[in-house]
């Protein structure tokens, strides 16, 4: 690969890996989700928060009463109660937005219109005929009986001239929606001031939303607040309470829009007008609805205690009168009807609520409140909030038709707020957001890091193996192959100093042959084989050389001897002359053919310009180990002469 494609390939690693350390460290699914969570004015959040794409329904169930002139007469002890329902009505959630105020708010008109649904009303119909309690005669006699004689006297003759009874036939819609009464016209007359509508329906009056307003956090200063309340009416407390406990409605949901970003263990509030206070939710469960991950909510134990068993519970008691355990006065909120909510059929309520009634049979699996919550959003998945409304009524036995019902917890119906999954649409885009994009960056940053280190680690195995190792290995092998020709030339160049006479010989290397002697890099032996291959070699040629050497001198010896001997026979001969002078002209000439072909061991002799002067040349031993090179001195021949003639005879015996 060439050094332009390494780069590239190492500028790709570098762009993977800082692209997935992006992803690992800034989170751009959570800064997108978050910006999209923001309620603001397009927003595609804000546009499902002003009118959420869901279908809400508003079931009820009404209790009609079975022995109601038997009853009436005094032939029975309880009031026998029989559920009738499902009455089904299609609830429009819809904000009417009024600003964006600057701190983070919003300022909105909830709007909760309904619409009769008859296909899910499973066989009901509004126009059902039933026995109802008249809730217009009970609520006044039960205001009126707490007034002086002069009051409570007006309005027994009111009754009587009225033949006004506490329980009615009526219509299942008269009841749910509103029906006209005598006693709510004159009330509308001459008490404007408290009940201000001619007709009076439970479900009618708990959807009155005239002259609600509240502010709503947008998350632009803390995302998780997204669609919780701020201020209901104005205030962060609802004035039919008093204590910080019972009155805060702030950060609590309308049940559009959750806290986002909720923990397993957390908590959070949800307020409806018709609960009249916010109510804690508790989570209990995880699973998954409409293919999301949800965690269920319900209202803990004794959420509708009154102090019994919690003491900050205690600012429920309205007026100091605490109702029992499994019920809440919300009278200021009803119109100051005496409205108590409870579960439906008393579920979780005191023994105490089903003394004058029967028929009602409390079931954890029908009758408890269920939220499925999708934790990072606060998306709703699945909601049914399920209370009842009932009339707790006190001492009214003083007014007349109403003494039967004196101290009585009466059920008038109970209603569930059902939303059975999202929209399919709501649902696909939801799966998109919270399911698909996170595993999608998860999953991008996983290889975009993986595949950056890949590369980076495959382009620098590249330069480091493949490149800079191969030119590093070649220019040792060159290195090797210079440096073992200097080592054999200065080798020839050392021999031929010793000896001009030593050859020099240069051994092809096992790759060469004649017709190619180019040097194979990648056969060539190592530096150790090829010096030692060299040190055998010169043992042997030393070998050889010591032995000459030593043979040179035993001949030299030899030789020596023989010219001794014909000296001494010459010398008997009478070729010495008279004055005893030795005259030798070139007696010992050094005799060129018997010199050995390397050059080495034998001595010369040479005439010196005196007579006196004949020097000879003499093997020294110094006893020193013999290493390959021969010593020499001069010494005079005379002295020499006149030894070997003291002792002739025996050199001669020596000699033979």
């Amino acid at each position: 690969m060439t050094i332009m494609g390494l780069f590239i390939l190492l500028m790709l690693g570098f762009f993977a890996l800082g692209a997935g350390c992006f992803i690992l460290f800034l989170r751009p699914y959570d800064f997108l989700f978050k910006q999209k969570v923001v309620l603001q004015n397009g927003g595609e959040i804000f546009e499902m928060w002003r009118k959420p794409e869901v279908d809400l329904y508003c079931r009820v169930y009404l209790f009609n009463i079975t022995n109601a002139e038997e009853y009436m007469a005094g032939n029975a002890e309880k009031l026998h109660l029989k559920e009738v329902g499902p009455y089904v009505y299609k609830e429009t959630l819809e904000h009417d937005i009024l600003s964006f105020n600057d701190n983070g708010t919003l300022s909105a008109i909830p709007k909760h219109p309904l619409t009769w649904v008859e296909e899910l009303s499973e066989g009901n119909k509004e126009d059902d005929v039933l026995f109802l309690p008249h809730i217009a005669l009970l609520s006044i006699a039960n205001v009126v009986s707490q007034k002086d004689v002069i009051t409570r006297f007006g309005l027994n003759r009111l009754i009587n001239i009225m033949d006004s009874q506490p329980l009615l036939k009526m219509t299942a819609k008269e009841f749910m929606m509103g029906h006209e009464s005598e006693l709510m016209t004159l009330g509308n007359t001459f008490m404007p001031n408290w009940i201000y509508f001619e007709r009076l329906g439970l479900i009618d009056r708990m959807y009155d939303f005239n002259g609600d307003y509240e502010t709503i956090f947008t998350g632009e200063t803390d995302v998780t607040k997204s669609g919780l309340i701020d201020t209901y009416k104005g205030s962060t407390d609802l004035p039919q309470w008093h204590g910080k406990h019972c009155s805060n409605v702030q950060n609590a949901s309308d049940g559009t829009k959750f806290k986002g970003g909720l923990q397993k263990d957390e908590t959070m509030l949800f307020y409806r007008k018709s609960l009249c206070r916010a109510a804690p939710l508790i989570p209990v469960e995880e699973g998954v609805r409409s293919g999301l991950t949800a965690y269920m909510y319900t209202f803990p134990e004794n959420m509708l205690d009154n102090g019994k068993y919690i003491k900050e519970n205690k600012c429920f008691c309205r007026e100091g009168q605490c109702l029992p355990n499994g019920l809440i006065d919300v009278t200021d909120c009803y119109y100051g009807f005496p409205i108590a909510l409870s579960y439906p059929h008393f579920y979780k309520g005191d023994d105490i609520l089903f003394s004058k009634v029967e028929g009602l049979t409390p079931d954890k699996e029908k009758h408890e409140t269920r939220f499925w919550i999708q934790p990072e959003s606060g998306l709703p998945l699945d909601v049914s909030s399920k209370f009842q409304i009932n009339m707790a009524l006190s001492n009214i036995s003083n007014i007349d038709n109403t003494g039967r019902f004196a101290n009585m917890y009466l059920p008038l119906l109970w209603f569930d707020i059902r939303m059975y999954h999202l929209t399919p649409s709501l649902e696909q885009r939801f799966k998109l957001y919270l399911n698909i994009l996170p595993v999608v960056e998860k999953a991008s940053m996983y290889i975009l890091l993986l595949t950056g280190s890949c590369l980076v680690l495959m382009t620098v195995y590249i330069l480091t193996f493949k490149v800079m190792f191969k030119s590093f290995d070649q220019k040792k092998q060159r290195n090797i192959a210079i440096g073992t020709d200097v080592w054999m030339e200065r080798e020839c160049k050392r021999r031929s100093k010793d000896n001009v006479y030593s050859p020099c010989e240069v051994p092809l290397h096992d790759t060469e042959s004649d017709s190619d002697n180019h040097f194979d890099a990648d056969r060539r032996p190592s530096v150790l084989k090829l010096h030692s291959e060299r040190i055998r070699e010169l043992s042997l040629k030393l070998s050889d050389r010591v032995q000459d050497s030593v043979g040179s001198v035993r001949d030299l010896v030899i030789d020596e001897i023989s010219h001794v001997k014909n000296i001494l026979n010459e010398r008997k001969n009478s070729l010495i002359n008279k004055s005893g002078d030795l005259n030798f002209n070139d007696a010992y000439k050094s005799d060129s053919s018997e010199e050995d072909d390397r050059g080495r061991g034998y001595a010369r002799v040479r005439q010196s310009d005196s007579e006196d002067d004949y020097k000879y040349l003499e093997i020294i031993d110094d006893g020193s180990e013999f290493d390959g090179k021969v010593s020499y001195k001069k010494i005079d021949m005379s002295a020499k002469l006149k030894e070997l003639d003291s002792g002739t005879a025996e050199l001669l015996h020596i000699s033979d």
